[in-house]
Parts: C-alpha cells; sequence; structure tokens
C-alpha cells in the first residue's frame, strides 16, 4: 500500500496524532492519544523516504521485537505496534521525566553528582543485563527519568538481545552506535558483551566531570578504533578535585579489554556506592597518559581478540541445531523456484528441531549511479521486499526467534551472499538457480560462485518444464563443507 501521509490528526489504528515531537533521521516521534488509555502515550514512525539508511529500517525491526519483552521501570511500557505490510509503527509509554541532554549545559558536575549519576545508571543496566539485553547505545539523549526518580532507558535499535537474532549484527559489517561512547570490542564487531554498556557509562562519567569526552567524536573508522591503543588523559590531570576512587572506577569502566572492567553493572554500582570499599590501583594515581612506547605496541598489537563472542547461554557450540540461510529470488519469474525452495527447507526443518533459518534476498544496487529507492506507488522498495520475505515464510510457520529476514543492498548478489553467510558462520545455504542464459553462460552463476566459496554445505534447486512423462527433478545438492543436512 502506498505510504501515509502522516500529519497532526492523523489516526492510526484508533491512536490520533497530536504533535511531533522529535524528527530525526530514522525516525519521528509523535504525541499520540487513544481513548482506552488515559496516560500519555508516544508513537515512533521510521523514516521509509528518499535517502534513508536500510539500517534504520533494520533498527525499528530489532525495536519492536525487542520492547514487548522488556518489563520493570527502567524501560517504557510498551503498548502496541504496527506491521511493516500496513504502517510500522511502535506505541509505548511517555515518560513525563527529563532526559540527561539538558545537564550538559552545567558540566563539568561535582565528583559526588558523577558518582551518584553513574550508579543509578548502572542499577538500571544491571536490570536490563538480567532480561538479556546489550543496550549499545547508551547517551545522554537516551536516559530518561521517571519523577520517582528511577533511570530510563529508550531507543532499542542498535540493541542485542540474546533470545532474538542480531539482524544488524548479521547484516552490516561497519559498527553501528555513537561515536563517543561505543565500546572498543564494539567497533570491532562484538556486540553480545553487556560490558561494553559499562565502558559507555565510564564515558559518560567522565565527560560530566571534565567537560571533556575521553576519544573526542571521531567521524571515521579508523578514529574509532585509535581507543584500542590510546588511552584517556587521566580525569584527575582535567579535574585534580576528583577524589582517587571515582578516577579508579571511570579508567577501570575504560579498559580496553572487557575482562578488565567490573564484572557486572551491578558491582559497579556498588563501587560507586561505596567508595571506602573500592581498591584502588595504579589508575587512581596516574596524572598523564601512558607514554609514547606503550602506545606504539598497543597500536601494532593483535586486537583480534575483541572481535570474537563471548560465550554465553546463547553462544552457537558444536552439537547445537543448525543455521540455515535461504537465498530467495523474489521476481515474478523466479517463482517456481522459490515455492521449491520453501518446499526443500519445510522438509529439512522437519528432520532438523531447533534449527534456525535466514532468509535473504538481494537488492540490487548500480555501482556508480545511486538507485532509486521507492516505487511508482512511492512505497520503499527495501520494506517491499522484507514483506515479500515474509509472506514467502508464512508456511514455515517458525516462530520468532527462529527465523530472520534480510533484503541486502549491493552491487554483487553472490559477494553479498558469500559475506552473510561466512561471516555469520552458517552451516547449510539453500538457494535457487536460474536457467541458462548469456549472461550466466559467460560471467556464471551466482549458486556456482555461492558453491564454490561458501563455507558450508550448498544445496541448490532447480526446477524445469515437466512434458507428460517426465517426473519432477530432486534438488541438487552441491557441498562446499563438511556439514550435511538429514
Amino acid at each position: 500500500m502506498p505510504r501515509l501521509r502522516v500529519t497532526t490528526g492523523t489516526s492510526i489504528d484508533g491512536f490520533t496524532l497530536n504533535n511531533c515531537l522529535h524528527m530525526g533521521v530514522m525516525a519521528s516521534i509523535w504525541d499520540v492519544s487513544l481513548p482506552a488509555i488515559p496516560s500519555p502515550l508516544l508513537m515512533k514512525l521510521p523514516r521509509l523516504g528518499e535517502g534513508i539508511d536500510p539500517a534504520a529500517i533494520v533498527g525499528f525491526e530489532m525495536e519492536q521485537m525487542i520492547l514487548p519483552r522488556l518489563s520493570g521501570p527502567h524501560v517504557p511500557h510498551y503498548i502496541a505496534q504496527g506491521m511493516f505490510e500496513d504502517q510500522p509503527y511502535l506505541v509505548m509509554e511517555r515518560i513525563p521525566g527529563t532526559s540527561l541532554l539538558p545537564m550538559l549545559e552545567r558540566l563539568p558536575l561535582e565528583p559526588h553528582e558523577v558518582a551518584a549519576l553513574g550508579c543509578r545508571i548502572a542499577k538500571a543496566l544491571d536490570d536490563l543485563h538480567r532480561q538479556h539485553l546489550v543496550h549499545l547505545d547508551l547517551k545522554p539523549s537516551n536516559l530518561l527519568f521517571r519523577p520517582t526518580g528511577e533511570v530510563v532507558f529508550i531507543d532499542f535499535g542498535l540493541s542485542h538481545h540474546d533470545e532474538l537474532p542480531d539482524l544488524m549484527g548479521e547484516e552490516f559489517r561497519l559498527p553501528y552506535g555513537t561515536a563517543p561512547y561505543m565500546a572498543p570490542e564494539q567497533v570491532m564487531g562484538q556486540r553480545k558483551d553487556p560490558r561494553s554498556d559499562q565502558f559507555a557509562l565510564g564515558v559518560l562519567m567522565y565527560f560530566f566531570l571534565t567537560g571533556v569526552r575521553p576519544f573526542g567524536d571521531p567521524q571515521r573508522l579508523s578514529g574509532l578504533k585509535r581507543r584500542l591503543w590510546r588511552d584517556p588523559v587521566p580525569p584527575r590531570r582535567l579535574r585534580p578535585d576528583c577524589p582517587p576512587w571515582l578516577q579508579e572506577i571511570i579508567l577501570r569502566c575504560l579498559e580496553v579489554h572487557p575482562a578488565w572492567r567490573f564484572p557486572t553493572a551491578a558491582q559497579l554500582a556498588h563501587a560507586l556506592q561505596h567508595p571506602e570499599q573500592v581498591r584502588l590501583t595504579s589508575r587512581s594515581e596516574r596524572l598523564k597518559q601512558d607514554p609514547f612506547l606503550t602506545v606504539l605496541r598497543r597500536r601494532f598489537a593483535d586486537h583480534s581478540y575483541l572481535s570474537k563472542p563471548k560465550l554465553g547461554a546463547t553462544a552457537r557450540q558444536d552439537g547445537d541445531a543448525p543455521f540455515l540461510a535461504v537465498a530467495i529470488d523474489l521476481s515474478p519469474e523466479a517463482a517456481p523456484v522459490a515455492d521449491e525452495i520453501r518446499t526443500m527447507v519445510t522438509r529439512m526443518l522437519a528432520t532438523l528441531p531447533g534449527a534456525r533459518v535466514a532468509c535473504l534476498n538481494v537488492l540490487k544496487q548500480g555501482r556508480i549511479k545511486l538507485d532509486d529507492v521507492l516505487d511508482e506507488h512511492g512505497r520503499n522498495i527495501h520494506l517491499q521486499r522484507l514483506i515479500q520475505l515474509r509472506h514467502w515464510a508464512e508456511a514455515l510457520q517458525l516462530e520468532e526467534g527462529r527465523i530472520s529476514f534480510h533484503v541486502l543492498e549491493t552491487p554483487d548478489t553472490a559477494d553479498a551472499i558469500l559475506t552473510y553467510v561466512n561471516a555469520n558462520k552458517v552451516d547449510h545455504v539453500i538457494m535457487g538457480a536460474r536457467a541458462s542464459s548469456l549472461r550466466r553462460t559467460l560471467l556464471g552463476s551466482v549458486s556456482s560462485q555461492v558453491t564454490s566459496h561458501a563455507g558450508c554445505s550448498v544445496t541448490v534447486v532447480r526446477t524445469r518444464q515437466l512434458r507428460s512423462s517426465d517426473t519432477p527433478m530432486e534438488p541438487e545438492e552441491e557441498h562446499s563443507g563438511s556439514w550435511t543436512v538429514g
């Protein structure tokens, strides 16, 4: 359906839009009302027009999955949502308190204020982490306060939930987050460690204490990676009245290796609340940055350990249910092959209880010119592909958490599939093969390229026109790894 023109007074599923509170790059926030709910409400609407980053759509999908799973005083209460097939939206409780942003005008704060603020945020983080969530975008604008004093986190589009597919991590190779607050392991693509939020809180406390961001505000990946080897100026150099115990805590939060930070946010909160129990180390005494030779050694050290996922309750290990990637061509001429693929996947799932499925479609982009993102009806093409993928998968009847949908925007179809498959350690790929063509003869088929370079088994499903004496062809299975199905 065409995009809805959203203005004051518009009604969406009974919710009346009263006024726009924020118009962001990825979404707009509206004050809305519903007669059946007297309390204040907010509606979040993703922006789907020209120039929108595909990550905005994926992030909104993540937030729609995550928010209904959260509860307690440290998150907005979930109310309702609209699916992408109609008008996507997310309605939640409107927190009557303010965010941390107004506090930036009176920085730097007194040390005792920073410690008290950090303690409140750490306690709220501990509650989120116990609900299997890593926020990954802790910053002043995402922290609100209830009138009763509790810290409330908002904006879960970049978050990771242990019990849900990590769409952001699986689909995008570059890190997403807010540059000044991103942990080193997050910069390196690791999104599962709760201690990444602890690093962001350390940045916030440093900033609120000194009025200076410890790692600046880099705009390039090279600048982000600098925090892997360059330590910040010790807070006491900028604020001589900073007590040693507070510097100890802040610098421990800012350690490069997650294992050198506090084990949990609860322990961080305890340290901030009981400074007399903080064990002081050399961190508390620093007044200068590390010397040049130390920094140089760290600069050329191996930091690959930061990109390795931390084993936890949901980490995949040998013997776990397999991860299947299904590459689907959604064009009308490929419909017979798509039907055959669905039949094949259904058979596989019957023998693989618990298997997870990722449905992939490639939206080809020009290598030089920019392609249109809207179709002739004004609909976002990326979004329409997601809707088609969901319709294709309805017959599989998989519950949320076992299936995910990905539209990969790239000029090279085979490369996009291979990058996803190899980066996410997929166990088996199921895809179709088109009929013979001159292009396929000269350049090679996508299926043959995936079969040759995938680090797993690949099943290629083919169809042919049937004569009266023909029987349906069995799918052709091509192996490029040791893992087999059934």
